[in-house]
């Protein structure tokens, strides 16, 4: 009797629905940082749901080979995301997400082994494995590439094929829906898939690698978001609702994300594909090219200018997350606070390498959300702030962004850190940021330069603030 209940279809249906609600409800928790963790919660407890309900089809056999791929997932991926630095976190979700893209395609290609090359299935059951295939192909091979600039294996500069980039890019996309569409008229022939694969595969490398590595958090967005309609895609062939509904919120959700990060950036997603901007930031450039002056300063006049001023912005940036100074950062806001000063955080949508890189990174060191501020929240506050403290952030605080109308980032809306009435920026050179460009702030006559490791430079601040 349990056992005819439990493989009831409408007893599955019901599973699924459960299951998906708490994907919906889960995502929701994402919109703030006091109810992610729960949210990410609800969201696993769904998935996890769906799994079981999954195992409940007859179709679904030779169950010990399942597990036994669930336990070394698990076994490989656990520990991964435990040991995994916050700095290298965009790197792991690259990586995971690339993942997720391959096991689709793999799935396709499996579903076109068992079916005859789709022979015996409806149409629309190929066509919608087969796009599975293509996207979940591009996404992999796209991830993997993304992964490798953020993780420093290659250079973040953009590599292309000059004036064959767009005529090659066309051919092997117009080359994978060719052969998509020879296998929806009949043929079977398990080369045409294999072939097609190769063919995503190779796009895949070739849509990231022109992109410079200023527009990897973007990129990585986009990715994600290419995974989910590919997942969602493979749930209509296999007639699988929860991984349609999962596969669609990360695909809607991605896609928003996408437009909103173009959109702070002021460039269209046309235009960040076609690639070319940002170098990795890795070449020396000198801030100086204005003829302005560059102002050096010392932890003790950077530690009393900020314990006697009314108001102190933080602006933390990637370099904030390379030398993991969140801590070190969350101890001198406390001090400050003790001195009767206001502490706000001003937070730029596409600062450091992922979206909600900085969010999370204070989050970790128990600064209070309500001290975090977006960019349109934080921009009216700067005129009457004292001090701004910048952290290793570069390109979210250009004014050339406001002033250059011939610059790169002309039109990207920023932070206006210039409109402090002091400004200290920790950095450890004068070398450009990942838009390879430079930034007059540093010049700025209002600016003064700490120059060193942002962590250490913090702590010789906070040992400063507790001699006053």
């Amino acid at each position: 009797m349990l056992a005819s209940f439990v493989t009831d279809p409408n007893f599955r249906a019901v599973l699924y629905i459960i299951s998906f609600s708490l994907f919906i409800y889960g995502l929701s928790g994402l919109t703030g940082p006091k109810t992610a963790v729960r949210g990410n919660r609800l969201a696993a407890l769904g998935m996890a749901i769906a799994v079981i309900a999954t195992f409940l089809y007859d179709e679904v056999n030779n169950i010990p080979l399942i597990v036994a791929g669930v336990v070394v997932g698990t076994v490989i991926g656990v520990p991964a995301a435990k040991m995994v630095k916050m700095t290298a976190m965009p790197q792991m979700v690259a990586l995971f997400n690339g993942v997720g893209g391959g096991a689709v395609a793999l799935i396709a290609w499996v579903e076109f082994r068992e079916s005859g090359g789709y022979a015996h299935v409806p149409t629309y059951v190929a066509i919608f494995s087969l796009f599975s295939a293509i996207v979940g192909s591009v996404s992999f091979w796209g991830s993997n590439i993304a992964f490798a600039k953020l993780q420093e294996l290659i250079d973040g500069r953009p590599r292309t094929l000059g004036p064959l980039q767009i005529p090659v890019n066309a051919g092997l996309i117009l080359a994978a829906v060719g052969l998509a569409a020879a296998i929806v008229a009949g043929s079977h022939n398990e080369l045409l898939i294999i072939l097609l694969l190769i063919a995503a595969a190779l796009f895949g490398n070739l849509l990231v690698l022109p992109i410079g590595g200023a527009d990897m958090p973007v990129v990585i967005s986009l990715l994600n978001a290419f995974t989910g309609l590919a997942a969602a895609a493979a749930g209509v062939a296999l007639d699988n609702t929860a991984l349609i509904v999962a596969g669609m919120l990360v695909g809607c959700s991605g896609t928003i994300l996408t437009q909103q990060m173009a959109q702070a950036m002021n460039r269209s997603i046309g235009s960040i594909i076609a690639g070319g901007f940002g170098g990795g930031g890795s070449a020396a450039a000198s801030a100086d090219t204005s003829g302005g002056t560059v102002r050096a300063t010392s932890a003790a006049d950077a530690a009393i200018q900020m314990a006697y001023a009314r108001q102190v912005i933080v602006v933390p940036g990637y370099g904030m997350a390379v030398s993991q100074a969140q801590h070190a950062v969350r101890e001198m806001t406390k001090l400050l606070e003790e001195k009767g000063v206001t502490v706000k955080f001003a937070i730029h949508p596409v600062a450091g390498r992922m979206p909600g890189h900085m969010n999370v990174l204070l989050a970790e060191a128990d600064v209070p959300y309500d001290q975090l501020k977006e960019m349109d929240e934080i921009n009216g506050e700067f005129g009457r702030t004292d001090v701004s403290l910048v952290i290793g952030a570069n390109d979210v605080t250009n004014p050339d962004a406001r002033n250059k109308p011939d610059s790169p980032i002309y039109g990207m809306p920023i932070l206006n850190v210039d409109e402090s009435q002091s400004i200290i920026v920790l950095k450890r050179s004068m070398s450009a940021g990942y838009a390879g460009i430079d930034n007059p702030l540093f010049t700025n006559p209002k600016t003064s330069m700490l120059f060193g490791d942002a962590k250490q430079s913090v702590e010789n601040i906070i040992e400063e603030l507790k001699a006053l």
